[in-house]
């Protein structure tokens, strides 16, 4: 028994001894080295570990590339290989490629395999204007169940009954392709006028699913209805993130536009973008959102809407947005260069003016694509802060500037701490652009969001 108690207690201090080592800087600098990493030409390939200098003289880095051209090292092209001591000059990368890192112990023991992607440097113009945002749906959205009084003067839900159930879309009516409010309330009320049901075709979950309504008359509507309330439309005020000018391409807003009643991402149809004035702020407090209150403007920004993503939203523009902070691109870091500490934002907060404030970068979180959520930032710039209270609806998109790079746009606010909030890096926003380029048809330009509902 008392040996028991013994090697208990000594597996116990092993493994605390193992926990507090594995959280020393030093250790954590090693664990934390990506085995796939981007950088763009013209950086450096390097590794930056924290180990004692005793350590780091028994280390080196067999660097290999897969073509010839891609590095150069004191002035000169690298060929092929080459072994490097980390007190040795690290090489440049001068031209997209790939290159294979092997970190090896007394130039014998393998402790880490990595591979780098060397990527063409891009460049955008910042944005930080405030844009209007208008977006037709694919097909309508059912937001809402209204009661149908019929002439027995009880409330009806004929749709309700038949299975229809909030957040699905409607993609026809009797064999009607829908994409309007209007023209769905059109079709229900002929059904009904001609003693017809009404076959709906809807989709659910990426399930199209097949119901049977009888439509009910409404004494109040005088029409023939089914009980629902259904959008096509949303609008709303955000920001201009960046704009490419090769492909005359735009990022907004960071995060990808939902239903508000539905929670479920609106299918992109058509919509488009415009310019937009700040004419009052409602400031964010704890547990209260604030919002930018802006009016659509007829002359500046036009652009087409293409894309509706989880990074944001991506269009077509004829020409570059006006910006008094950046007559010329500047360059788009990749989510490895992004660092912890001071950076700029850009928005509007008055009228069309785009001013520049501080905010504090607190963590940088390069695996977390999905959400589009990859930094936790602060604002502490104290003139934004007694404006807006912090982060309020409308600033989504607001470019950040770090090292005078482009890392991201502010997305998201805590709901208990306005000051503090989620960014996506620009780099992600970037990627979406590039299948737009592919892709794109010839488009004639001709979201907080404001919601339009119709009682059908």
């Amino acid at each position: 028994m008392q040996n028991f108690r013994k090697s208990t207690f000594l597996g116990l201090c092993l493994i605390f001894l193992m926990t507090t080592v594995s959280f020393t800087s030093q250790v954590r600098s090693f664990l934390t080295l990506p085995t796939q990493q981007r950088i763009p030409v013209g950086e450096q390939v390097r590794l930056d570990l924290d180990f004692p200098n005793e350590i780091m003289e028994k280390l080196s880095l067999d660097v290999r590339t897969e073509t010839d051209g891609v590095l150069k090292i004191d002035g000169s092209e690298m060929i092929s290989e080459k072994v490097l001591g980390f007190s040795q000059t690290w090489p440049v990368a001068i031209q997209p490629g790939k290159v294979k890192l092997n970190l090896k112990l007394f130039g014998i023991i393998p402790l880490r395999q990595m591979t780098v992607n060397v990527v063409a440097q891009n460049k955008v113009y910042p944005g930080g204007q405030s844009i209007g945002v208008m977006l037709q749906a694919q097909g309508v959205s059912i937001v809402g169940y209204s009661p149908v009084k019929g002439h027995d003067d009880r409330n009806h839900f004929p749709a309700k009954e038949a299975g229809v159930e909030i957040g699905d879309q409607i993609i026809s009516i009797n064999g009607v392709q829908v994409a309007t409010d209007k023209e769905a309330a059109r079709v229900i009320d002929k059904a009904g006028d001609s003693k017809l049901p009404v076959e709906m075709i809807l989709k659910r979950n990426d399930r199209k699913i097949e119901v049977s309504i009888a439509p009910e008359y409404c004494k109040e509507t005088e029409r023939y209805r089914i009980g629902l309330f259904i959008r096509d439309s949303a609008a709303g005020v955000g920001t201009l993130t960046f704009f490419e000018p090769n492909s005359k391409t735009y990022g907004a807003l960071g995060h990808v536009i939902i239903d508000a009643e539905t929670n479920k991402q609106i299918d992109l149809g058509h919509g488009k973008v415009v310019s937009a004035a700040v004419h009052g702020i409602q400031q964010g407090k704890k547990g209260q959102p604030g919002e930018k209150i802006g009016i659509f403007q007829e002359k500046g920004i036009r652009g087409n809407i293409e894309k509706n993503t989880t990074v944001g939203i991506f269009g077509e523009m004829s020409k570059i947005p006006e910006n008094p902070y950046f007559d010329s691109p500047l360059p788009v870091a990749l989510v490895n260069q992004i660092q912890p500490g001071s950076a700029t934002v850009y928005t509007v907060v008055d009228g069309n003016k785009i001013e520049r404030f501080s905010i504090e970068i607190e963590r940088v979180m390069p695996y977390n694509r999905i959400e589009g959520k990859g930094m936790v930032i602060r604002i502490n710039d104290p003139k934004l802060l007694s404006i807006t209270g912090g982060i309020i609806q409308g600033m989504s998109g607001s470019p950040i500037v770090q090292n005078g790079k482009l890392v991201g746009a502010v997305t998201h606010v805590f709901i208990n701490d306005p000051t503090r909030g989620y960014a996506v890096p620009a780099e992600w926003m970037l990627n979406e652009t590039e299948s737009i380029t592919k892709t794109r048809t010839i488009s004639k330009i001709d979201p907080g969001f404001l919601h339009i509902s119709r009682n059908s």
